[in-house]
Parts: C-alpha cells; structure tokens; sequence
C-alpha cells in the first residue's frame, strides 16, 4: 500500500517530468504549435489538482489503502495519456 506522502511525490515527480518535457519541445516548435503545448501544460496541472484531491479526501482508515491503490492507477493511467500527447505534438 502506498503512503499519502509517498504517493503524493509520485503525482508531482511524473507530472513535473511531463511538464519539463512539455516545455523543451515548446522551445523546439512554432508559435502556432506552442499554443498546443501550453494547452498540454494545463491539462497536466488540472490532473494534478485532481489527483492530489483525491489523495487528500476523508477515507475511513479500512479503505483508505484501496483508495490509495486506485489514486496510484488513475496517476499512471492518466500520465500514460498526456506522454502520449507529448510524443505526438
């Protein structure tokens, strides 16, 4: 079972690295394509929001692992989503 503080390092390490990875290929492309970039950008701090939402709600202690569990599955669903993105601007 993951912990609250471990998970939550997980959320903001992935989708930092996303961001970053956002940004270098921003300074590679065209005005008109950073737009998209920049939409990417928001897209990923929203499910960041959403995620470290999550992982704060008020969970009784017996399913708080379960939750845990299914917080850490939507992280590496949803990474998995905007990786994919990035590799296609």
């Amino acid at each position: 079972m993951p912990s609250v503080r471990s998970l939550k390092r997980d959320i903001n390490d992935v989708l930092g690295e996303l961001i970053e990875r956002i940004k270098l290929k921003e300074q590679e492309m065209s005005d008109t394509d950073a737009a998209k970039a920049e939409t990417l950008v928001d897209e990923a701090i929203t499910v960041f929001d959403e995620l470290i939402k999550q992982v704060n709600q008020k969970i009784e202690p017996k399913a708080k692992g379960a939750h845990l569990k299914s917080v850490s599955a939507a992280l590496e669903t949803k990474a998995n989503a905007l990786a994919e993105k990035v590799n296609n601007l």
